[in-house]
């Protein structure tokens, strides 16, 4: 199994062991993203997943699923709720994980879009179960355990510098900034041509989150020099789809 998918099978590891502790009643509670309660969160994850297996074991399953609405529909948005929910995406995540860990990295995955890369494929589920499940953390104020794990969705933010901008069809304003972060184990990971007046430095921690747009860039330590950083970091998206607004400040922040 190539690192990535360990990683991805440790993230949700660290996700389960806060899941395993919910009392019935949890589940129902509303998490800071949009108000989706923790059912909605993990729902949205499964039903990826789901489609994640399907690609992997059936290509053109997945391509005839996709092609029918309702079968997305179905698929993408479980009704499964609490222990029955956890139960289901834990077997779906852990299939996944084995599904995409016994590939050859190299293996294109259909997609909703454009087809992938098994690494970055493996990376961007990382991604998504990293960045939603910080919502369920800090909605019960658990602590969470970081690890270097954490470079996959740092890599995915750098590199999407260009794309957040041509995502939203303005210009990118200037070369991509270089980034100087410290690892969750002490590390330090760079970036992208050294530059005193066009950089973003700082915790790589709080730096996924801006990226995934779990806070906002008001609400972490980061420090951002020059215009296109500037202009960067108060829009930054990493993930697909059309442009999402990072949320307003204040309104994404941990509840301890």
């Amino acid at each position: 199994m190539f690192q990535q998918a360990v990683d991805l099978k440790e993230e949700g590891e660290e996700l389960k062991r806060v899941l395993d502790d919910l009392g019935e009643t949890d589940w129902s509670r509303a998490t800071p993203f949009k108000n989706w309660t923790v059912n909605q969160v993990v729902q949205h994850l499964h039903g990826s997943d789901k489609m994640a297996v399907l690609a992997l074991k059936d290509a053109d399953g997945f391509a005839a699923a996709i092609a029918d609405p309702k079968v997305v529909g179905a698929t993408m948005n479980p009704t499964e709720e609490g222990l029955v929910l956890l139960d289901t995406w834990w077997r779906y995540f852990s299939e996944m994980c084995e599904l995409l860990g016994s590939s050859d990295p190299k293996r294109r995955v259909p997609w909703f879009g454009p087809d992938m890369g098994v690494m970055m494929f493996t990376t961007a589920r990382q991604m998504e179960s990293w960045s939603h499940g910080q919502d369920i953390f800090d909605l019960f104020g658990k602590p969470r355990i970081n690890s270097n794990r954490l470079k996959n969705i740092a890599v995915i933010g750098v590199k999407t510098y260009g794309w957040t901008f041509a995502n939203r069809k303005q210009d990118i304003p200037g070369p991509a900034p270089y980034v100087r972060l410290v690892s969750p184990e002490g590390d330090i990971w760079e970036f992208n041509d050294p530059s005193d007046e066009n950089c973003v430095t700082g915790d790589a921690v709080e730096f996924c989150h801006v990226v995934t747009q779990g806070r906002n860039i008001a609400d972490v330590n980061l420090d951002v020099v020059g215009e296109p950083a500037t202009l960067w970091m108060d829009i930054a998206q990493c993930f697909a789809g059309p442009p999402e607004d990072p949320p307003a400040p204040g309104s994404r922040t941990a509840n301890f």
